[in-house]
């Protein structure tokens, strides 16, 4: 193991992605706790994780699945209490597990006290902590990114109020400085308690422009994302983290890849961003598979822009408002769903960055087929379906919305942890808030920790070695074939030490030409996802400095270590 204090200690962590309400339910309501995550600490410790990014659990009317606040400081009592919450962290940190929370400031609940205090109108103090519009016309046709008009208005006040989300999610005003001073002392107290860092939610939209201005033609949301004068207060925001040893992860919609070391560099706001350039493309339209080679080259872009100390990446391919990765990146089909899993996982844990798993991702968990429309909760989906059901009211109608929301919701990912074969997938002994998949009779925690060739052994696998060797971790980028439909191929280096990746992406089998500066060196194979013989055996298997071209299976991941130890840099080589 290499000198771990060298860095901060975010660079060499492995992140896990915790939806409460669907981790793990200990009290028997049907909803996930705290003390369901206290109970599973052990599981994530042997997984391999560093540190655990909790989705909103604070008090709020659940309109938006706790995104809406309406306390800062208040556990939501479904979730459990403060003492609770105080506990998880304590106990966290005896496992060696760092917390990190949602933060979300670009908008509370409209049941908070400061924008009940708003709505007594312009006197009040806390009218300009929102943003407000005078007179019952909207002042333009700016759309909300849940749909409709971004503006909701107040009869009497004969005014409107701003909202980027739900009618229920009144934007705060960052040109208040004493609402911003608020949220400091706020965010001081979370710090203090001693979680260990925050994921910053829809932190690019806090900063709108003027009323006047249009949408560009191909994005609806631009006047109100990563607008000009935002470097203001994400600079402030920044200096109250820097007080800090945490980890910061800003929610970035709308940044590109040129404009992160901005956010992220030496100087930046926050430590990474979640960018959104690879993870949109799964929504493409008609579109049976993805679009391999548009995925190669987001991802490598990304790489590059921040390679070389520029900055540091978030490394991602699920999260809590995306289907499930191997449903509309990979094969969710029984044939393929390991494979394509592994491979998924292959191509991504060991870029540049710091990887995070969402909850199940490590099973292969799988989108959900809905039965019912009711079986859906989400507040977009639910808003979709409106909408849709305008068009044609039809039983035919409904199974297509059906099959709509089977590919797409945000609910796919939100169904219950799969953790046995027990009633409900042993998440909860009452009927859980939201249904269960039925395929966790074969895919589960249980089930997994039983056989070495699981999706679950393939990522502790995966995970150990991006830990054991440095350059995984600080070494840099270089990519093959990006042109290649089918197969990703890429190096990581730090002095003379190469590391070879080389997924298929695909379920047709694959052959490559390798390139010169590949072909021309002597290979070791480290971990491959189709051995029989379990994924990291260190197989003799070696590809030779002699071999041309290269034969992949569907799916099929490998991962080499060079050989031999060249006195010249694979560094000074290419630069």
């Amino acid at each position: 193991m290499y000198e771990e204090q060298t860095i901060p200690w975010w660079k060499n962590a492995i992140g896990y992605q915790i939806y409460p309400k669907s981790f793990q339910d200990t009290n028997h309501d049907g909803i996930g706790d705290l003390n369901g995550i206290r109970q599973r600490l052990p599981y994530l410790k042997e997984l391999g994780i560093d540190f655990v990014w909790l989705n909103p659990i604070y008090a709020s009317p659940n309109v938006d699945n706790g995104y809406d606040i309406s306390d800062y400081q208040a556990i939501n009592p479904e979730y459990g209490t403060m003492a609770e919450m105080v506990d998880l962290i304590k106990e966290a940190h005896a496992h060696g597990i760092k917390i990190i929370m949602d933060l979300v400031i670009n908008h509370t609940s409209d049941q908070h006290p400061w924008f009940q205090e708003a709505l007594k109108g312009p006197d009040n103090p806390y009218h300009d902590y929102y943003i407000w519009a005078d007179g019952t016309q909207k002042p333009n046709e700016w759309e909300s990114i849940f749909g409709g008009s971004i503006w909701q208005e107040v009869p009497s006040l004969k005014k409107q109020y701003l909202h980027v989300f739900a009618k229920e999610q009144p934007d705060l005003n960052w040109e208040n400085k004493q609402m911003r001073q608020d949220l400091y002392k706020m965010i001081r107290w979370w710090l203090d308690l001693g979680i260990d860092g925050f994921r910053i939610d829809a932190i690019s939209h806090i900063k709108k422009s003027s009323w006047d201005t249009k949408p560009q033609a191909d994005w609806a949301f631009s006047p109100f994302t990563n607008v000009a004068g935002i470097d203001v207060y994400l600079t402030e925001l920044g200096q109250i983290f820097k007080e800090y040893d945490i980890v910061t992860v800003g929610e970035a919609s709308g940044v590109t890849a040129e404009q992160a070391p901005e956010w992220v560099g030496e100087n930046g706001y926050f430590n990474m961003i979640f960018e959104f350039e690879h993870i949109s493309l799964w929504k493409r339209e008609k579109q049976d598979t993805i679009d391999v080679i548009a995925l190669k080259k987001a991802l490598s872009h990304w790489q590059k822009q921040l390679d070389y100390g520029k900055g540091w990446n978030a490394l991602y391919m699920e999260n809590h408002d995306v289907p499930r990765s191997v449903s509309v990146f990979g094969n969710d089909q029984p044939v393929y769903r390991q494979k394509a899993a592994t491979a998924l996982a292959t191509m991504y844990l060991l870029l540049q960055g710091t990887p995070f798993i969402y909850q199940g991702q490590e099973l292969g968990m799988t989108n959900m087929t809905f039965t019912d429309l009711d079986q859906l909760d989400d507040v977009t989906a639910k808003q979709q379906i409106e909408e849709l059901r305008k068009l044609e009211d039809s039983g035919e109608r409904n199974l297509e919305i059906l099959e709509l929301m089977s590919s797409i919701s945000r609910d796919n990912s939100r169904t219950p942890m799969q953790w046995s074969t027990e009633e409900n997938a042993g998440f909860s002994t009452a009927e859980p808030w939201l249904v269960v998949n039925p395929n966790y009779e074969e895919i589960n925690v249980a089930a997994q920790l039983k056989q070495p060739n699981s999706i679950l052994s393939y990522y502790k696998q995966l995970i150990q070695l991006r830990k054991n060797r440095a350059v995984f971790v600080t070494g840099h980028y270089h990519d093959y074939l990006l042109d290649d439909p089918k197969v990703y191929v890429y190096e990581r280096f730090l002095g003379t030490e190469r590391m070879l990746v080389v997924v298929n992406l695909t379920k047709d089998a694959a052959e490559i030409d390798l390139p010169a500066a590949i072909s021309g060196q002597s290979w070791t194979l480290v971990i491959d996802n189709h051995s029989v013989e379990g994924a990291n055996s260190e197989h003799e298997l070696q590809l030779t400095q002699h071999q041309k071209t290269m034969a992949l299976a569907p799916y099929e991941a490998r991962v080499y270590h060079m050989n031999q130890r060249v006195k010249e840099t694979f560094n000074e080589k290419i630069r």
